[in-house]
Order: structure tokens, then sequence, then C-alpha cells
């Protein structure tokens, strides 16, 4: 199954991105569409805590490395450059990466040390816009046919394709939910997640002394403004001139040909630098 094929099928019958998934799913797993629409109210119900709770008070991860970042800049957000709904998408992001930190129950989407991507997007906009619960489980739903999509013809995991593969899919993932959230077409969700893979291809995975925190928090801000740039993007009419099959498989090779040391090892990028490695020692210590 590819976004072509899905397009195909979504013209034919007029459907949204979200119902083709719906009815794929229950049609694959025989499981009703209302069992499916409460599993993905629980999810959604998890990503509003774990949005919130680092924003509201502080919370250190286990090593001790990160925290309080989400909680401190909701504190600035009335300053911010970005406006309402970027602003609060970024301490949306920011939260939901300090629970996992801190090994609190967090949605992996399509990762955990991605975490922050979907949730933040989906949420901010929501808010900003006055949107129902049931428009946010459709555009999850989107979501989660675009991360199969990348599942099932590159990868998701950091180890096999460097962080592309983690806040690169979550990038398109929140952007394609983000286009169906406020109207648009599926070829417009799949033009935004193509531009949002476009945009992160070639992300390396560089985890300072393994752990899914830095610089792994911080670029789950980068995903989610890159989601919703992309997201804007097509909703303007912008069409992707890569389409976005071609930047999956695009995503896959650059993946392979990444080396090892970039590709959650902790032996390259930001984790050898002389800060990265003095905080590995600390941990030892």
């Amino acid at each position: 199954m590819n976004a072509s094929e899905i397009l195909t099928a979504c013209c034919k019958d007029s459907l949204l991105l979200s119902t083709f998934a719906l009815r794929h799913e229950t049609e694959q797993n025989g499981i009703s569409e209302a069992v499916i629409r409460n599993r993905f109210d629980r999810m959604l119900t998890v990503m509003e805590t774990s949005a919130a709770e680092a924003r509201q008070n502080p919370v250190r991860s286990v090593s001790g490395l990160t925290g309080g970042d989400a909680f401190l800049y909701e504190q600035y957000r009335s300053a911010s450059l970005l406006g309402e709904t970027v602003s609060l998408a970024v301490a949306c992001a920011l939260s939901c990466s300090e629970i996992n930190a801190s090994m609190g129950k967090i949605v992996a989407c399509p990762t955990a040390g991605s975490c922050g991507i979907v949730p933040a997007a989906v949420l901010a906009v929501s808010s900003s816009k006055g949107l129902d619960r049931e428009k946010q489980i459709n555009a999850l739903l989107c979501a989660g046919l675009v991360g199969q999509i990348i599942g099932e013809h590159a990868c998701l995991a950091g180890a096999q394709g460097g962080c592309q593969a983690e806040c690169g899919s979550a990038s398109a993932m929140a952007a394609a939910a983000v286009v169906e959230l406020l109207g648009g077409s599926p070829e417009q969700s799949f033009d935004a997640a193509a531009i949002a893979i476009k945009n992160s291809l070639g992300l390396v995975c560089d985890p300072v002394a393994g752990l899914v925190e830095i610089p792994c928090i911080k670029r789950n801000v980068g995903g989610v403004v890159n989601a919703l740039s992309a997201a804007d993007l097509a909703l303007a009419g912008i069409h992707s001139r890569i389409p976005f099959d071609d930047t999956v498989d695009a995503l896959n090779r650059v993946g392979r040909q990444l080396p090892t040391s970039l590709r959650e090892t902790a032996m390259g990028g930001l984790a050898t630098t002389a800060a990265g490695i003095q905080l590995a020692e600390q941990i030892k210590q």
C-alpha cells in the first residue's frame, strides 16, 4: 500500500484519509470502527496529559540531564515570536518529550523519541481553531496511515534510518494530520507530508550518552514547527514537486547510506562533542 494507491481509492469513493484508514484497519484486522475510534480516543487522552503536565509543573529526566524547559517556555509564551498556535505547539512538544524522559506515559507516534510532534501539532491547532474531539481523532487516524506507509516502505527507527526516520516521519505524520484537521484534501495531506520529509531528510540520530534526551527533546520542537509550516504550504495550494512515495523512498535510501556512527549509537555527531562527552561522563559518575 502506498500513497498513490490510497489517493486513487480516496478519489474514487470521495474519502478522507482518516476514513480510508478506518476502513482499512477494519478490513485487515476485523475490528469494528467503534473499537478503533475508542482506542484512538484513549491515545488522545494520554497525549493531552503528556502535552500539559510538564508545562504546568517542572519535571526532570531520570538521568538528571534534562527537564524544566517546557515549564520555562510556557512562562515565556506570551512574548513568543511564533504566535499563539506555533508557540503552544512548541510548549506541547517539549512537555511530551520531557514526560518521556522522566519515564511518564506517552504515546509513541511513531517512536518515543519523536513522541511530542504529532500531539503538539494536533492539539495546538485544535485549541487555536476550536476543533472538536472527533476531528482530532480523525487527524490521528490520518497520521497513523502516513506512519504506516513510511514503516512499510522505509523505516521508523533511529537505529535503522537516523533521526529522519523518527522526527522526520513524525513531522510528516503531523503535517498530514493538520491538513486533514483543517479541511484539506488527501492530496494536500500527502503534499504536506512530502514537504515535511524533504525538510528533514538526512537528519542524523546522535543522542548524548545514548539517551533519548539531548538533542532529541529539542528536535521534537523543530519537528512540529516543520510540520506546521509544511501543512501551511499545502493548504495554500503549494504542491510538493517530489511525490510522497518518492520522498519515502529517498528517506529509506538516505537512512541506509548514513554511517553507523550517526544511527543512534552515540558514536558521532553531538554525542562526540566535548560537551557531549562531558555530559556522558557526568552520568557515569
